[in-house]
């Protein structure tokens, strides 16, 4: 026993730190896959999840906290880091034309290059896949031995020859070898060098722009025009004997830092400044208004089918709740349909009865009053089984004296029973609002922001939230997705958010007291 007892423990001790060794074997070898490709927050976040687990488990006095180190890690995986890096996006210019390092970007420039001679004419001759490739010039023909186009050489001697007499391969051969073709380089008996330039051409080629001892400085070598890295701008940009920058900036661009500017843009570009104070008021009467209108329908309809001489009760309260029950992705994209201007019901019958015909998509204030509909449908059976509940809590003593006071219905529905409800569902309240705030599936799949407005920086439009105002900056700017802009209005929705989140737990702690 005592042997058996002393064994299980060892054995349990190495296979921890062998385990513990493994893993962080495994990740410090990711994490140096990551740095060398440059995915440098990526390798910092598995060094610290890493770091942070063996600590947890390697150390007999933090073994406890094994527990919680799941949730921690998640914490940091899924919160921490996304809203550090959305952060860190705002301060810089990252979009799709900047997108790339410095030292990237440098590259993608160099490996341009410029046809600096004469082009010649090629074409393949033969067949089961052995090929000669001719070149036709002035002298003459130049032929190669036969090759596999599948296993293609990085250079090809060509010597003069007559045409040989195989058949000539068709256009779609050259086609389907285009990418082994483009890595070729042919070799004239002169010496000239020959890269691809076309489908049926080869000529000599030079790179476009040769680097300078500084390190930074380009040289176009066809313009023989000075480039240098503008690093407010992030491109590359020609300067003139001065040193000033001229003309249009090179793409593509690098990341840089540009500290507070897209904050700046946002209160001072009037192409967003306009569009970003609307899209923010509309967010919050939009939430607002859903929190009053889910409110209302869901305490009335409370009440209704709380009412015991209703017959059927159970059966209203399934039928009310069904909205609850089915996806929201469905209800709205059912709604679309039935808000449908050509074609949907809604417009059938309120052409039918009173000769309208509403133009709920491309008419700003329908387009909102659209969503607030849809929105109160999908979010009052929340507020009704909430109320329900509730209304079992309120002590029956109250509507006897308030019936004994003379109050009738409505007296006892504003004074009794909606401060009994509004008190303990505050925090519920806030949340609801706060969820709204970012409520993008309704508004992507309902009108994707449509109607847009005119006149504007960056997309977007009259029912869009800030969320999805976000959304098509990063995604569906016409001018290059603008990730960094993006980041900062992300940023301000953070605080907003985090403000009210802030205000919930406050209240909630009142509410407790």
């Amino acid at each position: 026993m005592t042997k058996n007892s002393t064994t299980q423990p060892a054995l349990r001790t190495w296979f921890k730190w062998a385990a513990l060794g493994g893993i962080s074997a495994i990740n410090g070898y990711a994490i140096i896959l990551m740095y060398a490709r440059s995915e440098y927050a990526f390798a910092l976040l598995t060094l610290i999840l890493t770091s942070l687990g063996v600590y947890v488990f390697a150390r007999q006095r933090t073994y406890a906290h094994r527990y919680i180190f799941p949730g921690i890690a998640g914490m940091i995986l899924f919160i921490v880091f996304p809203l550090t890096y959305t952060v860190s996006l705002a301060f810089t210019n990252y979009s799709g034309t900047n997108q790339l390092s410095f030292e990237r970007a440098q590259s993608v420039l160099m490996s341009q290059s410029f046809q600096s001679g004469t082009g010649y004419n090629f074409a393949l001759y033969g067949q089961d896949g052995q090929y000669q490739f001719a070149l036709e010039t002035s002298e003459g023909t130049y032929l190669s031995d036969g090759v596999d186009l599948n296993a293609l050489p990085e250079s090809l001697n060509l010597r003069l020859a007559a045409t040989p007499s195989a058949k000539k391969a068709p256009l779609k051969m050259v086609i389907q070898h285009r990418q082994q073709l483009s890595g070729l380089q042919v070799v004239l008996p002169n010496g000239e060098q020959l890269t691809m330039s076309g489908l049926r051409k080869f000529a000599a080629s030079t790179p476009l722009y040769a680097l300078q001892s500084d390190g930074e400085t380009l040289v176009n070598q066809k313009t023989q025009a000075v480039y240098q890295p503008n690093w407010e701008i992030g491109f590359y940009q020609q300067v003139d004997e001065a040193g000033q920058f001229i003309g249009q900036p090179v793409s593509p661009g690098f990341i840089v830092n540009i500290g507070w500017d897209n904050f700046a843009r946002i209160f001072t570009d009037p192409g967003i400044q306009g569009p970003f104070f609307s899209i923010f008021v509309w967010t919050v009467l939009f939430s607002g208004l859903t929190v009053v209108f889910t409110l209302a329908v869901g305490v009335v309809l409370a009440q209704v089918v709380s009412w015991e001489a209703l017959k059927g009760r159970g059966v209203y309260r399934v039928l009310l709740i069904l909205p609850y029950a089915v996806p929201a992705f469905i209800s709205v994209l059912i709604f679309k349909g039935l808000f449908n201007q050509s074609f949907g019901e809604i417009n059938q019958i309120l052409q039918g009865l009173f000769g309208l015909n509403p133009s709920w998509f491309t008419d700003p204030f329908l387009a909102k009053t659209m969503i607030l509909i849809v929105n109160t449908w999908l979010g009052y059976p929340y507020m009704m089984i909430l109320a329900m509940g509730l209304l079992k809590s309120i002590p029956d003593d109250l509507y006897e004296a308030s019936a004994m006071d003379g109050a009738g219905p409505l007296d006892n529905f504003f004074r009794i029973t909606m401060p009994m409800l509004v008190k303990p569902m505050v925090p519920l309240l806030i949340a609801t609002f706060a969820f709204n705030f970012n409520n993008f599936v309704l508004i992507q799949l309902l009108t994707n922001g449509a109607p847009d407005m005119l006149g504007t920086s960056v997309p977007a439009g009259h029912t869009d939230l800030l969320v999805s105002y976000t959304y098509r900056i990063a995604f569906e700017g016409s001018g290059g997705q603008d990730f960094g802009l993006a980041g900062a209005v992300a940023t301000i929705i953070f605080l907003l958010v985090g403000g009210l989140s802030l205000l919930n737990m406050k209240l909630s702690k009142l509410d407790l007291e």
